[in-house]
C-alpha cells in the first residue's frame, strides 16, 4: 500500500484537531471554510474514481458523519478489519454491521497514518462526546463531573446574561426531580482552580521527585493492571479450554462418520454450530492475548507522563 501524503496530511490534521478537543461538526466546518476537498471529490479529481455520493457542486462538503467515521476507522491505525458486514439471508441482502469483537482484526497490515498515542487519545475523547452549546462553546468537563451522592453526571449551566464566572454545575438528578437529590452547586471557575492546582502539584512532583513519583504511580498502576490482566487471563484460559474441547468433539464426529455411526447429513447438522463457535474463538483468542500484552505494556505510561510533566512546567489554563 502506497501512502498518499496529501490525503494523509488531512487525516493527521483531523485526528490532531479531535485530540485537541474539537468535535466532528467543528472539524467539518473548519475544513469546509478552508476549502479542503472532501474525500469523494478528492478521489474523483485525483484518481478519477466516482463514488455514488459524489457531488461536484459541493466539493468541500465535509459532514460530521464523515469525520466521525474517519475518527473510528482503524485503517488509519494500520489495521484491517474483515467480516465487518454480512447479509441477513440470501433473500434479504441488506447489510448488517457486526461489533468489533465479532470481526477479524488484522493488526499492522499497512503503514499507520496516526500513532497509537494519538489514536488512544482520540478514542478517549470520543467516549465523552461533547455537544456544542448554543453559544458554540464546549464543556471541557463533559462526562467527567459526577454527583458524589447519586452518581449522576453534573449539568453545566451557562450564564447568558452575566460573566462566565457564573457558569455552574448542578446535579442532573436534582434537575429532573428536586426530591431525589440535592443541587451540589459548584461554579465552573472554582472547579477550574481546583483542577489546575492539582495538576500543578502532580506535575511539580513528577519533575522534582521523579523516582518517588514513578514508584508511587507504578505501584498503583501495577495493582490495577494486574487485577484487570488476571480477569482477562481467566477468560483466555476458559476460551483455550473450550477450543480444546471442540477439537476433541470434531475428532469424535469424524470418527463417527468414517465408521458409519452417523450420516453425512447428521454430521453437517452437528458440526455446524461447533464450527461457528470455533471460528469465534479463533478470532477472540488472539484479541484477548493482544489485550493482555497491552496491559503489560501500560507500565511504560508512567515514563510518558513524567516526560509530559517536564514539558508543561507552567500550566495557566484548562482547555
Amino acid at each position: 500500500m502506497v501512502v498518499d501524503e496529501e490525503a494523509a496530511a488531512v487525516v493527521r490534521r483531523i485526528f490532531a484537531l479531535c485530540a485537541a478537543g474539537q468535535g466532528p461538526s467543528q472539524i467539518a466546518r473548519l475544513l469546509k471554510r478552508e476549502q479542503v476537498l472532501c474525500p469523494t471529490t478528492y478521489a474523483y479529481k485525483t484518481f478519477g474514481v466516482a463514488h455514488s455520493s459524489l457531488n461536484l457542486n459541493d466539493p468541500y462538503g465535509w459532514s460530521d458523519s464523515t469525520i466521525a467515521n474517519m475518527l473510528e476507522n482503524e485503517i488509519y491505525l494500520g489495521n484491517t478489519i474483515n467480516l465487518r458486514y454480512s447479509t441477513r439471508s440470501y433473500k434479504d441482502r441488506r447489510k448488517v454491521e457486526h461489533p468489533r469483537e465479532e470481526c477479524m482484526v488484522l493488526e499492522n497490515t499497512h503503514p499507520a497514518l496516526v500513532s497509537r498515542e494519538v489514536w488512544d487519545i482520540v478514542q478517549q475523547v470520543r467516549q465523552h462526546k461533547r455537544r456544542p452549546t448554543k453559544m458554540d462553546e464546549q464543556n471541557k468537563y463533559s462526562g467527567l463531573v459526577v454527583c458524589a451522592d447519586c452518581g449522576s453526571t453534573m449539568v453545566l449551566h451557562r450564564a447568558h446574561t452575566m460573566s462566565r464566572s457564573y457558569n455552574h454545575f448542578t446535579c442532573r438528578t436534582y434537575k429532573k426531580d428536586v426530591t431525589l437529590c440535592t443541587a451540589h452547586y459548584i461554579r465552573e471557575c472554582i472547579l477550574d482552580d481546583v483542577v489546575l492546582e492539582d495538576l500543578r502539584r502532580v506535575t511539580a512532583m513528577a519533575r522534582e521527585h521523579t523516582q518517588e513519583f514513578a514508584a508511587y504511580i507504578g505501584s498503583r498502576q501495577s495493582a490495577e493492571i494486574r487485577k484487570e490482566a488476571r480477569g482477562l487471563e481467566r477468560e483466555l484460559t476458559a476460551m483455550k479450554k473450550r477450543s480444546r474441547e471442540l477439537d476433541s468433539i470434531f475428532k469424535r464426529l469424524y470418527e463417527d462418520i468414517v465408521l458409519g455411526r452417523i450420516t453425512a447429513e447428521q454430521f453437517q447438522t452437528l458440526s455446524g454450530s461447533y464450527t461457528q463457535e470455533m471460528e469465534v474463538l479463533n478470532r477472540a483468542i488472539p484479541e484477548k492475548e493482544t489485550a493482555i500484552q497491552r496491559l503489560r505494556e501500560q507500565v511504560s505510561g508512567t515514563d510518558h507522563f513524567i516526560s509530559l510533566a517536564k514539558r508543561y512546567t507552567d500550566i495557566q489554563e484548562l482547555t
